[in-house]
């Protein structure tokens, strides 16, 4: 198996579905959790996931990324009963009404992993990069699949102490690079990469990340930029995440300019804008919201 990473920057293959990353991609994030750090984005039954991921789609997101285990800082555990519970009903009733869309699932254990794609995932979502479950790699192989690889330290209930670097933005970009390698060498070949805005960073490295997210292009794979109103920006402004949406658009733009082929979000409409409007700044063929 090639060890080195392979340049995906113009498709990705997700599933059955082959996606152009010649205009950036919106991912809309559906939580079925209580305790998501944005009330806003959490999907308190099957219903409104439904009307959530409906939304989403009419607005252009290309992903929904449903996520049954939150890891914002300091999130409590989750069983995996209760992940599979949160999980497999909404991924299973998004395929059957919405089949066109291509479903992530973020989640770091390969059983959870196993069932989803199974069911017609097409992306895992692992913020661990396939280090806390050993079998997540060969599962999303097996299922030739798509993996987005993640960076961040500890769990969520510890990574907010481990924040020491030399120089975050080599150091984030040497893991990715070996994390990758572990998962070409295990089969997988549709990657994605995420720096991990708020994992393991203070909000000074989240804007040294950013200012140098260029960097994180050398790597060959897509990468996904996942700022959605997260702290640096609410703590920056002095705010709080629900009046995070014109700070999120700033600072995705500002991805875009740096190489992300992914946007992570919660508010869709405001990102396609975004996109729409960097397409343009770049002297792009137009495209519009459907």
């Amino acid at each position: 198996m090639q060890n080195k990473p392979i340049s995906t920057n113009k498709t990705l293959r997700a599933g059955n579905r082959l996606l152009s990353l010649e205009v950036p991609l919106v991912a809309g994030i559906i939580n079925v959790t209580p305790d998501s750090f944005f009330d806003g984005s959490r999907a308190k039954d099957l219903e409104a996931a439904l009307k959530s991921a409906e939304e989403m789609i009419s607005e252009g997101a290309s992903i929904l990324d449903v996520g049954g285990y939150s890891t914002r800082p300091g999130a409590a555990e989750v069983d995996e009963e209760e992940e599979l519970k949160r999980v497999m009903p909404v991924v299973t009733a998004i395929v059957k009404r919405f089949p066109g869309v291509v479903i992530s699932v973020d989640t770091f254990r390969s059983t959870v992993a196993a069932q989803a794609l199974a069911s017609g995932a097409a992306i895992i979502n692992d913020v661990t990069a396939g280090t806390y479950d050993g079998n997540m790699l060969s599962v999303v192989a097996q299922n030739k699949a798509t993996c987005i690889l993640m960076h961040m330290r500890g769990t969520p209930s510890t990574m907010g102490e481990l924040t020491e670097y030399k120089n975050v933005v080599t150091e984030v970009a040497s893991y990715l690079n070996e994390r990758s390698k572990e998962a070409l060498t295990a089969g997988v070949t549709e990657i994605i990469l995420d720096p991990g805005f708020g994992f393991a960073k203070t909000a000074e490295q989240n804007f040294t990340m950013l200012r140098n997210f260029h960097h994180f292009t050398k790597t060959g794979f897509p990468l996904l930029a996942g700022l959605s109103r997260k702290s640096m920006i609410w703590r920056t402004l002095k705010t709080e995440p629900a009046n995070a949406l014109n700070g999120t658009t700033a600072l995705n733009m500002a991805a875009l300019i740096g190489g992300a082929s992914i946007l992570r979000v919660h508010d869709v409409k405001e990102a396609m804008e975004t996109v729409i409007l960097f397409n343009e700044l770049k002297g792009k063929p137009s495209i519009q919201i459907p």
